[in-house]
C-alpha cells in the first residue's frame, strides 16, 4: 500500500513539474512574440499585465526583418483582453521606441486611453515621435532620468513638405497628435506646436528633445521615476479603483 501511494505521489509530482514546464514555455513564447507577460503580486493579490512597446511601431507595412518592432496587431487584441478579463487589475507599459507608423501608434494610444483598468507608463531610453502619445495615454506616466522624448512635425517618407494636398493631410494628422498629447497630459497644444517647430535643437531638422526632468517640467510626463515607482503607483491606482467599484 505504501509503495502504491509513493507511486501515485511521484506521478503527481511529475505531472505538476510537466505542467510547470509547459507554463514557463508558454510564458516565454508570449514574451518573445508579443513582449507581454502577467505579473502577480502575492501580497496585494493584484494581477498586472506587462506590455512593452519597443523599437519601431509597425503598421500596415512590414518593417525590415532586421528591425526591432512592436506590431499593433499584437497589442490591440492584448489590450482588448485586458479590458474584458476581470482577473486583470491593471496595466504597466514599458516604452523604448523611436516612433514609427503614425496611424498604428495613434490607434494603440487611443486603445490604452480607453481602457477602464488603471494604466501606468514608464519611458525607458526614449519615447520619440509617435511614442509621445503612447506614453501620455496611460493614467499616469513616468520617465527615467536619462530617458528622452522627441517632439517633431509629421513627415511623409522622410520629407516634411510634399505637394499641397499631402501637406494639408500631414497638418491634419499633426493636429490629431498635438490634440491627443495636450488632452492626456498637462502640456498645452500651443506649447506642443512650439516644441515641434523649434529649429535650434535638432541638426537638419525641426523639433525638440526633452530629457527626463525636462519632459516633466513641460507637463508632458507626470513624474521622473523608475520601475519601483511605476509599480507602486499602479498598485495605488488599483487600490483606489477597487474601493470605488
Amino acid at each position: 500500500m505504501e509503495d502504491r501511494n509513493s507511486m501515485y505521489s511521484e506521478k503527481y509530482d511529475n505531472k505538476k513539474e510537466q505542467e510547470s514546464k509547459e507554463e514557463r514555455a508558454q510564458k516565454n513564447e508570449e514574451i518573445k512574440e508579443t513582449g507581454s507577460m502577467s505579473l502577480v503580486d502575492d501580497k496585494r493579490k493584484h494581477k498586472i499585465e506587462l506590455l512593452t512597446i519597443i523599437g519601431e511601431i509597425e503598421g500596415h507595412e512590414v518593417a525590415s526583418s532586421s528591425a526591432k518592432t512592436t506590431k499593433y496587431e499584437h497589442l490591440l487584441p492584448k489590450l482588448a483582453e485586458v479590458e474584458n478579463n476581470d482577473d486583470i487589475d491593471g496595466v504597466l507599459i514599458l516604452l523604448n521606441t523611436l516612433g514609427g507608423d503614425v496611424e498604428a501608434g495613434l490607434a494603440i494610444a487611443e486603445m490604452i486611453a480607453s481602457i477602464s483598468k488603471p494604466t501606468v507608463s514608464l519611458v525607458l531610453g526614449g519615447s520619440h515621435s509617435i511614442g509621445g502619445p503612447l506614453a501620455v495615454a496611460a493614467d499616469y506616466s513616468f520617465i527615467v532620468p536619462s530617458g528622452t522624448m522627441v517632439v517633431h512635425p509629421v513627415r511623409s517618407s522622410g520629407m516634411f513638405i510634399g505637394v499641397y494636398q499631402s501637406y494639408k493631410n500631414m497638418l491634419r494628422t499633426q493636429d490629431r497628435i498635438t490634440t491627443f498629447l495636450s488632452s492626456h497630459s498637462k502640456i498645452t497644444k500651443e506649447r506642443v506646436e512650439e516644441l515641434m517647430l523649434d529649429s535650434s535643437q535638432l541638426v537638419k531638422d525641426v523639433g525638440t528633445m526633452l530629457e527626463g526632468a525636462e519632459a516633466v517640467k513641460e507637463g508632458l510626463i507626470d513624474s521622473v521615476g523608475g520601475m519601483k515607482d511605476a509599480l507602486r503607483k499602479l498598485h495605488e491606482l488599483i487600490d483606489i479603483r477597487s474601493k470605488i467599484w
